[in-house]
Parts: C-alpha cells; structure tokens; sequence
C-alpha cells in the first residue's frame, strides 16, 4: 500500500474549497447524513472521498445519493450504497462520521488510518454512480460530491435526478454484469413494465377492482419517474399523479410520512369515497395505501397491510407450485399487533421482530429463502436467496405440470417486479397493483384482510436518551431501573394492550407506542407509558399533557 497516491496538497486545497462549518457535528445513521442543505457542502465532499475508497477496497462500484427522502425542501442529506444495493457497511458507517467531523488539519491523518484499517489498495481504480433527488440544493451538492471523487483519482457517472430506489438498482445491475438488468434508467422502466405485463395479462381489465390509481408523489421525483414510466406500462393499468411539484414544496401536507403519521388525507387530492390511492415519499422508497370510508375518514393501509398482501400471494403460489422454501416475515416492534396474529394464525407464516432499522430487517431478512420484510411507515422489500431464485426459475421453465408451472412463472415474474435491493415505491405499488387485479380485490377487500388495533404514538423529551437501554428487539426497556415494570403494570389494565419505549437515533427524545382495543384506550395508556418515561428517564420542560 503506497499512500504517496493520495495527493493530500489537492485534498487539502480542494477541502477549503468546501470549509467544514463550526460547530456541526453530524453522525451517519440509517438515512446516512441529514440537516439542512446550507451545512451539507463539506460533508458532500469527504462522502465523494470516502466513495472512492469504498469502491477500491471493494473493487466495485458505489453509489452516492443526495436526498433526504421525507424531510422538509429545505433539509438534505447524503448516503453511500454498497456493491449489492444495499446501505453502508456499519465500520464504513463509522469511518464516514470520524471524516466529516474532521478538522482540516485531521483530514490526512483520517484518510490514512481508513485506508490502513480497511487494507485499501490505492492503485485500484474506483467507479462511483451519483444520483439526487428534486430539491433546490441537490444538484450543487451532488458536484461537491464529484469534487471528492475527482480529487482522489475515481471515475464517476452522473445519473442526474432519481429515485433513490433506482440509483439502489443502478449500482446492483453493475456488479453483476447485467443479470439484475440493464443500468438506466429505461432499462429499469423496461425490466419493471414487462415483469408487470406478464403477471397481469391474464386478470380481467373491466374488472371492478381495476379503478384508477390516484398517485400522491409528495411534489418530489416519484412524480417526474412515474411521468417517464407511463409509456412503458399497459393501458389497462391507469394512474393519476397528484402533488407533481408544479405547485405545492416538497413533502408539505403530503406523502406517504404525512399521510401515515398524522393519519389525514394528503391535500392536492380530490377523492371519492372507495377510490383506491396511494402516498409516495420525497425520494420515492415509502408507499403507503389509503382511501376514503363512508364517513368520510381515512383508512389507512401502510407497510404492514402491504407486507400481508405480498406474504399470502407469495404463499399461495409457493403452495400451488409445490415448493418447499422458507417464507418469513420480518417486521419490527411498530408492526400492528393484529398483523402479527393475522400473519401468524390466518396464513401460517413464520413472523421475527428486529430493532428499527431498514438495515435489521434486510439482514434477517436474507436469513431465509424468501423474505419479506416492511417497516409500519411504507418501506420494505422482498428478497429471495439466489438458490430459491434458481429454484423458481428452473420450474417455470422444465415444470410438465401446467398448473405447478404457471404458478412458478407468476412467481418468477414477481421477482423480476420487486427491487430486492432496497425499499421502491414505484415497485412496491406495481406488485400491490398486480396482486389486487389477480385476486379482483378492491381496497376495501384488501383493508378487511384485518383490522389494525387502535395505536397512539408519542415522544418525550429527556435530558440524555442514552438512559433508556432496551431488549427482545426494543420491545423491553433494561434501564432505567423500574420502567419496564411500570409499563407491564400499565399495559395489564387495558384490553389487546401493548406498549414500549425506545431512544430516537437522532435527538434526545424517547418514543412511546402504545395499541389497545380502542383509540381512547391506546391514548390513555400512551399518555400513562409517556408520563412514566418523563419522570423515571430524566423528562425535560413540562411533563407530557393528555392533549394530542
């Protein structure tokens, strides 16, 4: 290893060019870096350095994401993409935070010690892929982060603005030599619309379940995609996108994270009662499902309404076509209690609960041939082993059984409809889209699969969050000492009730969830678990009030 290759006189120069600002400390989590745009130019130049070590110490390409999904217009952030399309590793998690904290003076003395940790062959070339998302300040951002790479000798293609989801498919399709698909953008659009054709082709497209779809893009990239998709898709399949950004700022009053977190109706959308919609984030990696009841009130379908949908299709095609693989459910503790029973006693499929995270769940996940996995807020994917893969595809071509066989290519054919790499509200909602036309379900039908127990969620300001320490997948809190038990003997005096708390990864706040038999029930007790966490965690300002 010679670091005589990195030309630290460049770096440095090149580095004042994009001055660390005073007193920002960031740290790279799930959702990689986020704050606002004005503070992020230093930080887009070290992420387009640490890229280029990234992908000479994996002798592939990397990818760089300039969005901050579901934040306001005026946030943005950054994120790293590894050869599979999956997030950072977490010891490169580590080295991004320990490099854009770095004073300038540090930045030579950081770099080297990366490059020793990570055994990082300097002479190895390096290729990045950059892609941003609609906000004012991505595109300056995203050539702070060319600068990066450009200074340290690694070769970039810019793919302009995207989904996050494709720049995902984008860096996957080129480290498998073009057996995930054809890297661009059309090539995306194509592998998509065709994989959507055949699994349709056969339902009946008069149907009354096949109603158009009213898209709420959140006035971000998933409104321009869908745009760009919709000469690809069959006629028969008929969307109407709302909140394009011609008017209305990013993510304001609308997306799949209002939508689901406020539990109100996006505005910019006119709706009927029974009219199937649904709610994209900023950067097109959430969806979450709606429509309006007889009274005129939201009911909600999000990632774990979807998870159900997807995990009996899958099912009742694996047993049609007689295979034998694993199929599993990984939610988290958000995950509605009455989809774990619905999952667990209706359609008979093994449910495991991880810590909050997209990473946990992707990683259990790959624990089984088939995985399913969807966080509450619309964010999930499926992802088959590469021998289930082999499997299914081999019987859809060699099976001499017709009825085996055809089950085994609408299995194939959903696997090419899902972006195994990461979350993709474009794809998720055309596989939703696909199974509702096979079953000739309307929403109504799909929402009464179950019925989700009234849930509250609250949060609760602390001194420090690092006090709450938690167990069993954050479903049990350890310290501080007497919470837990206070919140068992809370949850004892309600019907279908659970609760618990967790620290925020971002602030010092600690979240409380709490579901009972009724919405008054899962108030009171959340407001009971919140007032608990105030005084025994340190609560600071007023103690929590029952209003909401």
């Amino acid at each position: 290893m010679q670091f005589a290759e990195m030309d630290f006189e460049a770096i440095t120069n090149y580095s004042k060019l994009h001055a660390k600002p005073p007193g920002v400390f960031l740290q790279y989590g799930t959702a990689g870096f986020r704050t606002k745009a004005e503070n992020l130019d230093h930080t887009m130049f070290c992420m387009g350095l640490l890229a280029v070590l990234r992908s000479k110490q994996t002798k592939a390409t990397i990818g760089v994401m300039v969005t901050a999904s579901h934040n306001p217009e005026e946030d943005n952030g950054v994120k790293l993409i590894d050869p599979l399309g999956e997030m950072l590793a977490p010891t490169w998690e580590d080295h991004a935070t320990r490099l854009v904290n770095a004073e300038e003076r540090e930045l030579q003395h950081v770099l080297t010690d990366i490059c020793k940790k990570e055994d990082v062959t300097l002479q190895q070339e390096a290729f990045i892929v950059i892609g941003r998302d609609t906000r004012p300040s991505s595109k300056k951002l995203s050539q702070s982060v060319t600068d990066g790479i450009s200074v340290l000798g690694g070769q970039y293609h810019d793919y302009g603005l995207v989904t996050t989801p494709q720049l995902h498919y984008m860096v996957r399709c080129r480290n498998t030599d073009g057996i995930y698909g054809t890297a661009t953008v059309q090539g995306y659009y194509e592998k998509l619309s065709n994989a959507f054709v055949e699994l349709t082709k056969e339902t009946n497209h008069q149907s009354r379940s096949r109603t158009a779809l009213k898209i709420d893009c959140a006035n971000g990239i998933g409104a321009l995609k869908l745009k760009e998709m919709e000469p690809y898709l069959p006629k028969y399949f008929v969307m109407h996108r709302y909140n394009v950004g011609s008017k209305g700022k990013l993510n304001h009053l609308c997306g799949a994270d209002f939508v689901k977190v406020h539990q109100k109706f996006p505005v910019g959308l006119e709706m009927k009662p029974g009219e199937r919609c649904c709610s994209f984030d900023g950067d097109a990696d959430r969806i979450v499902y709606f429509c309006e009841d007889a009274a005129e009130c939201l009911c909600l379908l999000d990632g774990d309404k979807i998870a159900t949908l997807i995990s009996t299709f899958l099912k009742e095609l694996l047993d049609k076509a007689g295979q034998t693989l694993t199929l599993a459910v990984i939610q988290t503790a958000y995950a509605n209690g009455s989809s774990t029973r619905y999952l667990k006693e209706t359609v008979k499929v093994p449910v495991h609960c991880v810590k909050t995270g997209v990473k946990h769940l992707h990683h259990k996940a790959q624990e089984f041939d088939i995985g399913v996995y969807f966080e509450a807020n619309g964010h999930g994917t499926v992802v088959f082993s590469k021998a289930a893969e082999e499997k299914i595809r081999n019987q859809a071509k060699e099976e001499k059984d017709p009825q085996k066989r055809e089950a085994a290519k609408m299995l194939e054919n959903t696997i090419d409809l899902i972006n195994q790499a990461v979350g993709d509200a474009i794809s998720d909602m055309l596989v939703v889209e696909a199974i509702l036309a096979l079953k000739d379900f309307t929403i109504q039908e799909w929402d009464a699969l179950y019925v989700d127990l009234p849930n509250r969620q609250l949060k609760v300001k602390v001194a420090d969050r690092r006090v709450i320490d938690t167990t069993d997948a954050e479903r049990r809190a350890v310290t501080p000492p007497g919470l837990q038990e206070r919140i068992d003997r809370l949850t004892k005096q309600f019907q279908l009730a659970r609760a618990f708390v967790r620290p925020s990864g971002t602030e010092d706040v600690v979240r409380v969830y709490a579901e009972a038999n009724t919405q008054e029930n899962a108030d009171r007790l959340a407001h009971e678990v919140s007032l608990a966490v105030y005084h025994l965690a340190g609560g600071v300002g007023e103690p929590p009030t029952t209003e909401l």
